[in-house]
């Protein structure tokens, strides 16, 4: 129902209209009725309704001034005009308000009413594309950080892209890029580390860092776009700062962090940036594992030079570990097809071979890390890339596989220490996947839900609520007669009566009321 003003200063005029519109058949409620444009102005701020109906000829504010107030004050009322044929030049003048219907008088009920129908109609369509793009907002909204994870990988990675990508995505990211002077920091764990820690260095780091525009995840790495503000020089201050990141993860983890800053630039020249940062930490090859790597710790020559091909054996490696066989394969697939359009020296192909080999080592248990080490002889007589290929393929195989079952017994655990959270906080109705990914100490939520449905075969939200139907269950059959307000207050339902008898006859074909009765065979 759609509130609705009646205006007219005359009296029988109002009562008539008042007490003939069927006003509910039409979609309205009328909640009050002014003899003039001023009583209508402050009826209509104390009222809001959506709609008035309104004479034009009034003493004091008429009806187009009225209407003219409302468009500056209310513009969302809507307005239907009664006028006489002397006042229809008025009537023109309302439309351009925005003013679309209008009765002449002597009118009778069912024009009224035909015009309230055509109102209502234009009020819920605009209604329904409200809503719609408040939903619509509402979506994006929810995905925006993966958006803006996506767009700095895609920025970071993508050659193509160039100024004009530039100012159409931070238009649809709502965040100025364009004329920023930033600075790339790139964390990458050492040693042996579990797939989700790197959610939690990426938390921590965006809580730690106020500056961070933007951050994502590459390959094995977590990268962080830094607005710089003032002097560009790296300051002390900051590097505490990231250092303080460092510190701070292998408090939680014992996992020690390596990062190197880039230089400050500004944003159009942030893939140079990246490119600095990746060479900083293959210098760590010089310097001990974990730390604070600028580009003042390597040569100036060092830093200018660039490989031919790009190849990212960190995340090649991080799919190994996160046990993804098919996702192995691919990105072998497309790295030894770039290997061969690329045609160079075969000496420079063998030694990319070699490097991502080499890496995958670094992923072998201490038991088997004597055999690929000695394989790398065979490797290194191998005269041709298919063979070269069908060699890597074979050992990435076999470390994925034994990952993936590592990676299974991980996430087993994990979902335990979930059950085992379900199990003490079931009764609390804020119980949710967000605060049990703050619980489990930065973890991510939407890593949890899908570990959880992976391991569980159902989604967390279902499986807490037929746990807490379950243990419902449990306490009628122990206690009897209870009422269902009780149960749903007891075990996570807010105390919304309603809601947990629809969930638990879902759940058991029965109502609470039908499961207390003995007949039932409770």
């Amino acid at each position: 129902m759609y509130k609705l003003l009646l205006v007219d200063d005359e009296r029988l005029i109002l009562e008539g209209i008042s007490q003939v519109v069927d006003w509910a058949q039409a979609g309205t409620e009328l909640v009050g009725t002014a003899r003039n444009g001023i009583e209508a102005l402050e009826k209509i701020e104390e009222l809001r309704p959506e709609i008035v109906i309104t004479d034009i000829s009034m003493p004091g504010l008429d009806g187009l001034g009225l209407v003219q107030k409302c468009s500056e004050r209310f513009p969302e009322v809507k307005f239907i005009m009664l006028t006489g044929y002397k006042d229809f030049d008025y009537a023109c003048i309302a439309m351009q308000h925005g003013v679309k219907h209008y009765l002449l008088k002597p009118c009778n009920e069912n024009q009224i009413h035909d015009a309230l129908v055509e109102l209502v109609a234009e009020l819920d369509e605009l209604k329904g594309r409200t809503e719609f793009v408040n939903d619509m907002k509402q979506r994006f909204t929810k995905v925006l950080p993966h958006v803006k994870e996506q767009f700095l990988k895609e920025w970071i990675s993508n050659k193509t892209y160039g100024s004009q990508d530039l100012e159409y995505y931070q238009e649809l990211l709502g965040i100025e890029l364009n004329d920023k002077v930033v600075r790339l920091i790139l964390f990458r764990l050492e040693g042996s580390y579990e797939y989700e820690q790197l959610f939690a260095l990426q938390n921590i780091a965006q809580d730690m860092l106020q500056e961070t525009l933007l951050s994502t995840r590459i390959g094995g790495f977590i990268l962080t776009l830094m607005e710089v503000e003032g002097e560009t020089a790296l300051n002390s201050t900051l590097l505490e700062r990231i250092s303080d990141v460092r510190k701070m993860f292998y408090k939680f983890y014992k996992v020690d962090v390596t990062i190197a800053i880039s230089d400050a630039d500004f944003m159009i020249h942030s893939r140079r940036l990246y490119r600095q940062t990746l060479q900083c930490l293959n210098h760590c090859f010089y310097m001990e594992e974990g730390g604070l790597i600028t580009g003042s710790d390597i040569p100036s020559d060092e830093l200018s030079g660039r490989n031919d091909i790009e190849l990212d054996e960190e995340q090649i490696c991080l799919l190994i570990k996160a046990g993804e066989q098919s996702a192995v394969e691919f990105e072998l697939e497309r790295l030894f097809n770039l290997l061969a359009e690329q045609r160079v020296d075969i000496n420079v192909t063998r030694s990319y071979v070699l490097q991502l080999y080499s890496a995958m080592i670094r992923l072998a248990v201490p038991d088997e890390r004597n055999t690929f080490t000695s394989s790398m002889v065979e490797l290194a007589e191998i005269r041709t890339l298919s063979g070269l290929k069908a060699y890597v393929k074979d050992a990435a195989a076999r470390l994925t596989a034994m990952y993936d079952r590592h990676f299974r017994c991980r996430q087993s655990l994990i979902v335990d220490k979930m059950f085992k959270i379900i199990a003490d906080d079931y009764k609390n109705a804020e119980l949710s996947l967000s605060s049990v990914a703050a619980e489990m100490l930065y973890m991510n939520p939407d890593y949890l839900g899908k570990i959880f449905k992976k391991i569980t075969g159902e989604k967390f939200s279902n499986y807490v609520t037929n746990y807490r139907i379950t243990k419902a269950s449990e306490h009628i059959m122990h206690s009897g007669d209870v009422r269902v307000f009780e149960l749903a207050e007891m075990f996570g339902f807010g105390g919304n009566a309603q809601y947990f008898s629809q969930v638990f006859k879902k759940v058991t074909g029965q109502t609470p009321t039908e499961f207390m009765k003995p007949s039932q065979g409770n």
